[in-house]
């Protein structure tokens, strides 16, 4: 619910849905093969056991205890023209729920929060788990902050005029699911979304901008919905082959404690091919539609969930939204690595008026890796983007999509 605050609850979930999967199968600790060839010429040469063997005894190795799990910590420099500039520090800890299962991928837990200089301030706690051989997952979050950002007003049109209303958000949001394993990699589940906040305006020199009506006042707003995926990535963190398509419904309603009845459609497409040892080509699609009556931050927000790099997110929002870029991804040698990326989308009241050529929301841009586990192939990516208002940097742990 909270405007903004969300790309870090996204931070955080990476570290759950990018675990990489468990192909099922485990190595065993092989013998030297020379010691072993050594142990045999040995024993048909003199035809007698070794010492070892005579005494009965065989000589001790010491076994190297395989780690439970793993730490990702990071410390993400964050500078966005929604919500300023400072650091997100995130940790997580991936881990086997049952060491006896081969087939779930790693759960995960993490928490951190963010620091601006624009006075936001927001913290988060949130975790995936796979249970029962990956037949069922269960994700949980929590997030509360303090978020200072501009509002542009709704629409196309709105954007464009770059008139902006310093507001501040303060509240909470609390979501889980609850997914099964159905046939073809499927998963389908409920959801439960709750939040409050209160939206109020900064100090500022007398915009022009509109106030939203629910300004000042305390409001609730609680989801229950749906969700389906379907993941085929042999890696999540840096995948070279697969899709992924994922969708999303929420339904709040007053029946449901909510001050506002609407209704939240999403849907991601990705797919990925790789073009080489280290060249992959990587093509996201990602559509949103809004329902009913929602307050102003619950429309379709374009620049949010790097959808699309290069524009400052909220400046256009709307009922309906639409998104498409493709990146191209080059590993080079010291862990470093060079993408190049590039889209087109936008936002329209209804789903008749999308695109229409003078709505189009263009963005292209490029970035910079570095490899923090050589291991699984996790990245930290700095991406500059640019629009056509503007240009926007980012940072995170792993690949935009």
């Amino acid at each position: 619910m909270l405007f903004g605050a969300l790309f870090f609850l996204l931070n955080l979930a990476f570290l759950a849905r990018a675990a990489p999967q468990n192909d099922g199968t485990r190595r065993s600790a092989d013998p030297n093969p020379q010691e072993a060839a050594q142990s045999t010429d040995n024993k048909t040469q003199s035809g007698q056991p070794s010492p070892a063997d005579q005494s009965g005894t065989q000589p001790t190795k010491k076994k190297k205890t395989a780690k439970r799990g793993s730490f990702v910590i990071a410390p993400i420099p964050i500078s966005s023209p929604a919500i300023g500039s400072g650091l997100e520090p995130v940790v997580g800890y991936i881990f086997p729920l049952s060491v006896n299962d081969k087939v779930s991928p790693p759960s995960a837990v993490g928490a951190g929060g963010i620091l601006t200089d624009n006075g936001t301030r927001a913290f988060a706690v949130g975790g995936e788990l796979y249970l029962k051989q990956d037949k069922y997952r269960i994700r949980a979050g929590f997030l509360y902050g303090n978020i200072n950002y501009d509002l542009y007003g709704i629409g196309t049109s709105a954007g464009n005029a770059g008139l902006k209303l310093p507001l501040n958000q303060t509240g909470g949001l609390f979501f889980g699911e609850f997914l099964r394993r159905l046939a073809w990699k499927f998963y389908l589940g409920p959801r439960f979304a709750t939040g409050h906040s209160l939206v109020t305006i900064r100090p500022n020199d007398g915009s022009s901008v509109t106030p939203p009506p629910d300004v000042g006042t305390h409001t609730t707003l609680t989801a229950i919905g749906a969700h389906l995926e379907r993941d085929t990535r042999p890696n999540q963190f840096y995948p070279t082959s697969g899709t992924v398509f994922d969708f999303t419904s929420d339904f709040f309603s007053q029946a449901l404690g909510s001050k506002y009845s609407f209704q939240s459609y999403k849907i991601t497409f990705n797919k990925y091919k790789s073009l080489g040892e280290k060249q992959t080509f990587a093509y996201n699609a990602y559509f949103c539609a809004v329902g009913g009556q929602p307050p102003f931050y619950g429309n379709c927000i374009y620049g949010t969930n790097n959808e699309l790099r290069g524009y400052t997110a909220g400046r256009y929002l709307d009922r309906y939204m639409v998104a498409t870029q493709i990146e191209y991804r080059l590993v080079l040698p010291k862990r470093f690595g060079l993408v190049a990326f590039g889209g087109i989308g936008e936002v329209a009241p209804g789903g008749g008026q999308l695109f229409r050529s003078n709505q189009f929301l263009p963005a292209g841009g490029g970035g910079v890796r570095f490899m923090l586990s050589k291991q699984y192939h996790v990245n930290l990516r700095a991406d500059i983007g640019q629009g056509k208002d503007g240009h926007t940097f980012s940072m995170g742990i792993g690949e935009a999509f």
